[in-house]
């Protein structure tokens, strides 16, 4: 009964179950379309973006607290939205579509556009279009500042052929650049000729991008004078299930046998996320463009340890530790050479996202750095040996911040605070084998146990005005320094060698932004540095550009720096065009003159003593052209110079690079699982050197690289490419020289080829 009714309505039930699933279909796919959700989320911090304003046809509506916007699609029509730290931006419907479908959306803060800064990411995120990307090499670099060298008006200061390459911006280098992880990180320099400043204590594998700040305008990271560079570490990975991710690279280049290898390996899960990350290089000796020998060798190694943990959906607390390793690296320009660099970096951060209508977020981050370094002249070739010297220095670094966040629709503040206090204390030891001194040793206090604490408030404060974004932005800091163990020498130059100094720093910046893709800015800022330990407390040692000895001064005042930055670009769905002008007037500039009254301890020319000098003058520029071509190629091209002129004795400024072009052309072919790249640089010829601090003129040069790397599967991929493939004989201009009569400069490797594999499990 129950068959036979069932086939004599079987059309009937045949009907009805396929409208049926034409219904469930129709409404699963409707579900997909019009009753999805998408979420804002910031591009490098992985944070949502609540209060984000849209307006979507008839509708308009903000983010919520986890950065979701409800619609209802809409065919043929696009979305407006608007965020006062992430600007405004339209959707196309397709985009709308696609947002929906992937339920995420990436945004950068246009804070970072207001602000005179340039960003770099070392690992490539999702729908970022404003960042400059560089590839795995970068990943695998034993030294944070050589990463900076690809950014134009970055330059280095080399003593050493492959390590410690100390950064120089727009002429601005040592404590006038505030080089720091993650906002509040940094190291000191325990090496008195500063073989490792503070970029070199990066671990370049866990870095996400880098914020460079440009000029005396962002305050929260500590008092930028120069320029603020900001390495931002790897955001915390959380899922919804438990996840074992990793990584392993590892690279060789022919010139100097390098070896250098990366990985990170971990677990993550909905409240945590744990890593253990290392890397290691080594390398000899290389052989310049005219086939020389250059003392090169290094070794260099780091691990550590990272644990993200989420307490809350709105809070989690970030906890790390890093140990790096240096030995027996070359310094063919320094009268000694690294031995061993033991650096241990402590870091602690807490972040709350918070649900107030005004207060968004409060973040708090302490941190210890703590460096035993070792150098000595036992490896050198002398001829003859007179005698043996070592210093063993130490330095340490604590130091904590501070910050909220506050936002409403047409304004922001961040406010907070931040202290720092460093020490450093060293012992040169001379043990005379030869000569009238044979059988002596003598011993020379080079830090005297220098201390110096920065105490400082800050906040900055942005606000809408139709067209017009204004940023006001103000630090005060308290300095304060002395030495615990003075030597008698230098007491006797000074008697008083404390010091108690306040330095206030405000910029003010106004910025407009036009629907068709153009911007405009400028930036008014001052800020005062106080003398660092080495221009405060640096105890007759050659520290300098020539072999004066160079003696501190605990009583200069601090320099301040006027600056000017007038920032220009258009941006359109394929083209980006920017220009950076600046000018600078730093007043008691801290320079070092000779002083005929004092006598070297050592059998140098003579000693500097650390002076202010009325006022210093630069001025120059950085010009950036990007275009995509047929979206499968990307070009850019840059310029950048600057001008530095000492005012008082009217010659220019030492250690100033020269203008430098570069061009650069990628693909992504393939699916993007082919890119190659090509990469020219042509520097110009530097005739604007200091004969005072006996600078030499550097003839220009031209380099090209070329480079491959291919996505061979979803986990591995290989590169390979010829750095200096015409084999170009060539020194940069920072380059200290080797001694000698007469000196010779650092002669940088000639061609090299190299070769990398990388397994990502990620």
């Amino acid at each position: 009964m129950l068959v036979a009714d069932f086939t004599k309505h079987k059309h009937i039930f045949m009907k009805f179950n396929l409208q049926t699933l034409l219904i469930v279909l129709l409404l699963t796919f409707g579900f997909q379309l019009h009753a999805q959700r998408f979420k804002l989320v910031d591009l490098h911090s992985g944070q949502p973006i609540d209060g984000a304003t849209f307006k979507y046809g008839d509708i308009s509506g903000i983010s919520d607290q986890k950065g979701f916007i409800s619609i209802t699609f809409i065919e043929k029509v696009s979305m407006e939205i608007s965020h006062l730290n992430y600007g405004s931006w339209s959707l196309s419907p397709e985009e709308v579509k696609t947002a929906l479908k992937s339920s995420i959306i990436y945004r950068e803060q246009i804070s970072l556009n207001l602000l005179p800064v340039t960003v770099v990411a070392i690992h490539s995120n999702p729908g970022n279009k404003a960042v400059l990307s560089l590839n795995s090499r970068d990943r695998l670099s034993h030294d944070g500042a050589d990463i900076l060298n690809s950014i134009e008006g970055f330059s280095s200061i080399r003593k050493s052929a492959s390590y410690g390459f100390d950064p120089v911006f727009r002429g601005f280098k040592n404590e006038q650049l505030n080089i720091i992880i993650n906002g509040a990180q940094t190291a000191t320099a325990a090496c008195p000729n500063r073989m490792d400043p503070p970029s070199s204590q990066v671990a370049p594998n866990m870095i996400s991008h880098i914020e460079v700040q440009k000029g005396p305008h962002s305050l929260r990271y500590g008092n930028s004078f120069g320029a603020t560079v900001n390495y931002i570490p790897v955001a915390p990975r959380f899922g919804d299930k438990a996840d074992v991710y990793g990584r392993i690279t590892g690279s060789y280049e022919t010139n100097g046998e390098i070896i250098r290898n990366e990985g990170v390996v971990g677990i993550s899960g909905k409240k945590y996320d744990l890593s253990l990350f290392g890397s290691f290089g080594k390398g000899s000796d290389y052989k310049d463009g005219d086939a020389n020998s250059i003392p090169a060798r290094f070794s260099r190694s780091s691990a550590g340890i990272n644990l993200g943990l989420k307490l809350t959906d709105k809070q989690f607390i970030n906890a790390s530790a890093t140990r790096n390793f240096a030995r027996d690296t070359d310094f063919p320009a320094l009268p000694m050479d690294l031995r061993s660099d033991d650096t241990w970096l402590f870091n602690v951060r807490h972040e709350a996202n918070l649900s107030g209508t005004l207060l968004k977020s409060w973040k708090s981050a302490a941190y210890a750095t703590i460096v035993d370094h070792k150098m000595d002249n036992l490896l050198k070739n002398l001829n003859p040996r007179i005698m043996n010297a070592s210093t063993p220095a130490k330095t340490s670094t604590w130091g904590a911040r501070t910050e909220g966040h506050w936002s409403a629709q047409n304004f922001s503040l961040y406010a907070g605070g931040d202290f720092r206090i460093e020490n450093s204390q060293g012992e040169r030891t001379r043990e005379f084998i030869a000569g009238p001194n044979a059988g002596k040793i003598f011993y020379d206090n080079v830090w005297q146990n220098g201390t110096i604490s920065r105490s400082g408030l800050f906040a900055e404060f942005k606000k809408n005005y139709q067209a017009v974004t204004a940023i006001l932005s103000g630090r005060l800091e308290l300095n304060q320094s002395g030495i615990g163990d003075g030597a008698s020498e230098f007491i006797n130059n000074y008697g008083e060698t404390s010091e108690t100094q306040v330095n206030p720093a405000l910029s003010l910046g106004a910025v407009t932004l036009s629907q068709n893709g153009y911007s405009a800015g400028l930036w008014l800022g001052t800020a005062r540095r106080s003398g660092s330990m080495t221009e405060r407390f640096i105890n007759y040692f050659p520290v300098g550009q020539d072999a004066y000895e160079l003696l501190g001064n605990p009583l200069i005042k601090p320099e301040t720096n006027n600056q000017a930055d007038l920032n220009l670009s258009y941006k359109s769905p394929k083209t980006i065009i920017s220009a950076d002008i600046f000018a600078s007037l730093v007043n008691d500039y801290i320079s070092a003159v000779i002083d005929t009254s004092l006598k070297p301890r050592l059998m140098g020319p003579g000693v500097r003593r650390f002076v202010n000098i009325k006022s210093a003058f630069r001025t120059g520029f950085e010009l950036s052209w990007k275009q995509t071509i047929m979206s499968v190629m990307q070009q850019k091209v840059a310029i950048a110079y600057t001008y530095g002129q000492n005012t008082v004795t009217d010659e220019p400024l030492p250690e100033i690079a020269p203008m430098e072009f570069r061009y650069s052309l990628t693909g992504a072919f393939f699916k993007e699982k082919l890119r190659p790249s090509l990469h020219l640089r042509h520097t110009l010829e530097q005739n604007r050197v200091s004969s005072e601090f006996g600078e030499s003129k550097t003839p220009g040069f031209t380099l090209l690289d070329v480079n491959l790397y291919w996505q061979i599967t979803k986990i591995i991929s290989a590169g390979a490419g010829v750095t200096n493939l015409f084999d170009v004989a060539y020194y940069e201009h920072l380059n200290r020289p080797i001694g000698g009569t007469p000196p010779k400069p650092i002669y940088a490797p000639g061609r090299s080829i190299f070769v990398s594999l990388s397994v990502d499990l990620y």
